[in-house]
């Protein structure tokens, strides 16, 4: 047994979780998208020292980062769940394989509830396809039991290749339209959740204080190339999305979980 044990090594993965101030970071990165300048006032550290942590961090792509669309200065950070899943996994494997197995394998066959159904507003700036995407993503992936709505600051039409990206999992948004935020102006939300860099600059306020929630996701509409080069971009924000979602409704039912 003493044999066995000595074999059973501590992952590096762990020990980069060890540190106090990249697991503060991880704790503000895993509800939002954040810049450096941001995650420092959040965890209270120098600049220098949270830029390098966050260094560490994107060594195993654990944590991404983007330049942000409305100021190219600025970048955002954003945790890589999906990365992040599979290195705790690989990490834990060796020890017992059933502490690899995480919430989401179950995700699909997991019903969402609670007494009274949340509200999540998606916005970005022409609501025309990331915010029509993950509003449908939420109230399907929900089972519809999740109130998901969306809209924009500049609102257009939905665009076509989000209606065909939507359509290929089973999805139909052909039906829904764009809207400006005004409308939903006095309601009331669990959450807001930017998917846009512009308009988290123009977020409006919403009775109740929600949660604000920031994902920045690059707009698959100014995409140029070929129409497959076109499809690929709109797919791979709805997977992206598909995949935030999916963690988003976990973290909602255990949070449900622990105020009843």
């Amino acid at each position: 047994m003493e044999q066995a044990l000595s074999t059973v090594q501590s992952p590096a993965f762990l020990k980069l979780l060890a540190h106090d101030l990249r697991w503060r970071m991880l704790g503000a990165l895993v509800h939002s998208d954040y810049s450096v300048q941001e995650l420092v006032r959040l965890v209270d550290e120098p600049q220098n020292l949270v830029s390098y942590h966050l260094r560490r961090l994107r060594e195993l792509d654990v944590v991404t980062e983007r330049r942000s669309s409305a100021d190219r200065r600025d970048i955002y950070y954003s945790l890589d769940l999906a990365t992040f899943q599979a290195h705790y996994s690989s990490a834990v494997q060796p020890l017992h394989p059933a502490l690899a197995k995480t919430g989401t394998d179950q995700q699909s066959e997991r019903t969402f509830s609670q007494s009274q159904p949340a509200r999540v507003l998606f916005l970005c700036t022409a609501n025309s396809a990331r915010s029509q995407m993950a509003e449908a993503l939420l109230r399907d992936l929900s089972h519809g039991q999740v109130e998901a709505f969306s809209a924009g600051s500049h609102p257009t039409t939905i665009h076509p290749y989000a209606i065909q990206v939507m359509a290929s999992v089973g999805i139909d948004i052909s039906q829904q339209r764009s809207k400006h935020f005004d409308e939903f102006s006095g309601q009331s939300f669990d959450r807001v959740i930017t998917v846009c860099d512009r308009v988290r600059e123009s977020c409006p306020t919403f009775p109740g204080d929600p949660e604000r929630i920031h994902w920045s996701f690059p707009d698959p509409a100014i995409v140029e190339g070929s129409e497959e080069q076109i499809y690929h971009a709109f797919e791979q924000t709805m997977l992206q999305l598909t995949n935030r979602i999916r963690f988003l409704l976990i973290l909602m039912e255990r949070e449900k979980g622990s105020n009843t």
